[in-house]
């Protein structure tokens, strides 16, 4: 059936010629700015009002320039090169983001020849919701980065490793030193030494400082899920996989640096991975065949004996060399008596602002003997647990050594006989360590004994319960399962 059409143009080109001609004109005339570009992405065509919100007083000065110096973030050339629209999408610019339209212009044989762009704002009322949810969500996930952020800072200082012994600051001048190179760096020491302060300490005195810092406890995530921790996964790579996918610690940390803490516990086929990585600085996540870069300074820390775990076959004698090039022993707490008075003050002093009504804790010069006659198997750990366990229970400001004595060593070996053992907190003259007849012969067999009794006391006080005897003493759990294995000790 044929429609009779008096009075409209004769030709349907001619009408659909003045069609597009008007609805070019009315997006022009009620939108923020319009602008088009060639096949090259380069601007043909702007309008005066969106010329003037980028910074060309004359539209002309526009003309001939990449869509991206004159529109920053347009994806015009995207539009030009795949010959799609972008029907509908969010510019950001220096002043309010703006919701834009971009339309591929083709020829009569279907090539794309151009593009242009709409920018929609204060006509479109109905879009106030969405760019409200548009500002939350930008204003949460800037909060979240910032977070984020701070948390994968470093949190110690060089300063924050207190001590003035010779030990203290030889471990602080090699660990300076460290932080001024990109080689690998191993942290060796008893658990409670400081070796994740001196991590951070290494990283935030690098010139990688301003970038991630991503820790990885490897004693504490089970075998299973090492790989996927260290190297992520593709959406769906294994049973019970994120669908989105997981990001690894690697990833995370590119261009930083990454903290593996007890690597001694790290699973042989994982060591083989984590060497390869370390030697070609790339990887692939588990059941992807992306390949990522890995720009990342590893520090490592144990508390196990890595040359006797290589003699047993249970560590990679290349990861250990690959590793050992910069090696720093952080010193056990015994070898430092003389800064425990420091770092007793220095504990107490955070302590301190952690406490409400700003209290100000102070040791009885008895009190000090008794901390520095103590052994302190736990390290600096262990002191800090004592002390706060003091302070929640003393009745007074000033504690002295009664009010000490029940929290050092649990109360065993090491409570107020301590202080009659060595007066002047100094370690005994020779020939004064007890009937030689029948104690230990050497230093390493007295610590080793009075370690065993420590941790079968705390055991015993705990029901055997090894998480709880962990918490009470200060020790890593991972740490306290190995003590047990090796001390024999029956739980």
């Amino acid at each position: 059936m044929m429609n009779d059409w008096a009075g409209l143009p004769a030709t349907y080109s001619d009408v659909l010629r003045r069609a597009m001609e008007s609805l070019f004109r009315t997006f022009e005339n009620f939108s923020e700015g319009t602008f088009i570009v060639d096949a090259e992405a380069r601007v043909v065509w702007i309008n005066k009002r969106y010329a003037a919100r980028f910074g060309f007083a004359d539209p002309e000065q526009a003309i001939g320039r990449d869509c991206e110096a004159v529109i920053p973030n347009s994806l015009m050339r995207e539009v030009v090169k795949t010959g799609k629209p972008i029907l509908l999408d969010i510019l950001e610019t220096d002043r309010e983001p703006l919701v834009v339209t971009r339309l591929p212009l083709k020829d009569d044989a279907g090539e794309t020849v151009g593009a242009v762009g709409f920018a929609l704002f204060d006509e479109l009322k109905a879009l106030t919701p969405l760019f409200s949810h548009y500002s939350r969500v930008q204003e949460e996930l800037i909060a979240t980065r910032q977070s984020l952020a701070q948390a994968r800072r470093a949190k110690y200082t060089f300063g924050s490793f207190v001590g003035t012994s010779a030990a203290s600051l030889e471990v602080k001048r090699q660990a300076r030193r460290a932080a001024q190179l990109e080689s690998p760096v191993l942290l060796l020491g008893e658990t409670g030494t400081g070796k994740e302060l001196l991590a951070h300490a290494i990283h935030g005195g690098s010139a990688r400082a301003n970038q991630p810092l991503v820790t990885v406890n490897v004693a504490a995530i089970p075998d299973t899920l090492l790989e996927v921790e260290f190297f992520g996964a593709a959406p769906g790579a294994y049973t019970g996989a994120d669908r989105k996918g997981r990001v690894g610690k690697f990833e995370l940390a590119n261009g930083g640096t990454l903290f593996l803490d007890e690597i001694g516990d790290m699973p042989l086929p994982l060591q083989g991975k984590l060497l390869r990585v370390l030697q070609d600085k790339e990887f692939e996540p588990l059941g992807s065949n992306r390949i990522v870069r890995a720009d990342v300074r590893i520090i490592a820390a144990t508390s196990a004996d890595l040359p006797a775990l290589v003699a047993a076959g249970r560590f990679r004698a290349d990861l250990f060399y690959r590793l050992n090039v910069l090696t720093i022993h952080a010193p056990p707490l015994r070898e430092r008596a003389s800064d425990i008075e420091a770092l007793a003050y220095a504990m107490l002093e955070d302590l301190s602002t952690q406490a409400r009504g700003g209290s100000h804790y102070e040791l009885q010069d008895d009190a000090l003997r008794l901390l520095c006659a103590y052994a302190w198997p736990g390290n600096v750990r262990e002191l800090r647990n004592t002390l706060e366990r003091a302070v929640m229970l003393s009745d007074s400001e000033r504690i002295d050594a009664r009010a000490l004595a029940p929290f050092v060593g649990s109360g065993q070996s090491g409570g107020l006989s301590a202080i009659q053992r060595v007066p002047d907190a100094q370690p005994p003259a020779d020939g004064e360590a007890g009937n030689a007849a029948t104690g230990p012969s050497s230093w390493n067999e007295a610590m080793a004994a009075f370690e065993k009794r420590f941790l079968s006391d705390a055991l015993r006080a705990n029901g055997g319960r090894v998480i709880d005897a962990a918490a009470q003493i200060g020790m890593g759990r991972a740490t306290l399962y190995k003590k047990i294995a090796a001390h024999g000790i029956e739980i």
